[in-house]
């Protein structure tokens, strides 16, 4: 059985919003530079209808894609309150005092500069399910492990 893709509510408004502009303004400044291109003459050798023509194959590709992930993506649920799931931001310390956060979101929503890291990701798979007071250690893409206490958990 394939992986169930597994969406914040953020993130999955975030797709709606862009299936709407996609299939609304986008599509009419598209079929409006398709129109121009044409209005210049012979199609054979214009740049402008080509490059119309292309935006106008990969907005429908997005288009089809986003309509795919919102048909079958699951959106994440409050769970427990004590227990980090999907949506979550959890606050960590090292064994020096050091603090860290992370928010657990699904793969599409991963975003390293935010510090929003995928629940299938080393450290998102290990911190799921756990609680506040938690011990957790992982391995990071070097290879380094790292371990943490869990300092708290916000729902967002």
């Amino acid at each position: 059985m394939a992986n169930v893709m597994i969406l914040t509510p953020e993130g999955r408004q975030k797709l709606v919003d862009e299936l709407k502009w996609r299939e609304g303004e986008r599509h009419d400044e598209i079929v409006e530079a398709i129109r121009e291109a044409r209005a210049q003459g012979d199609l054979s050798e214009n740049a402008e209808y080509d490059a119309a023509k292309e935006d106008q194959s990969q907005n429908e590709s997005r288009i089809n894609e986003i309509r795919h992930i919102l048909a079958t993506a699951r959106v994440a649920e409050d769970s427990n309150d004590l227990e980090v799931s999907i949506g979550c931001t959890v606050e960590l310390e090292d064994a020096k005092g050091k603090k860290t956060s992370f928010t657990i979101v699904g793969t599409t929503e991963t975003d390293s500069l935010a510090h929003k890291i995928s629940n299938e990701s080393p450290a998102g798979a290990t911190l799921i399910g756990r609680a506040t007071g938690d011990k957790v250690s992982f391995s990071t893409p070097s290879g380094k492990v790292r371990e943490y206490t869990i300092t708290s958990i916000r729902r967002q």
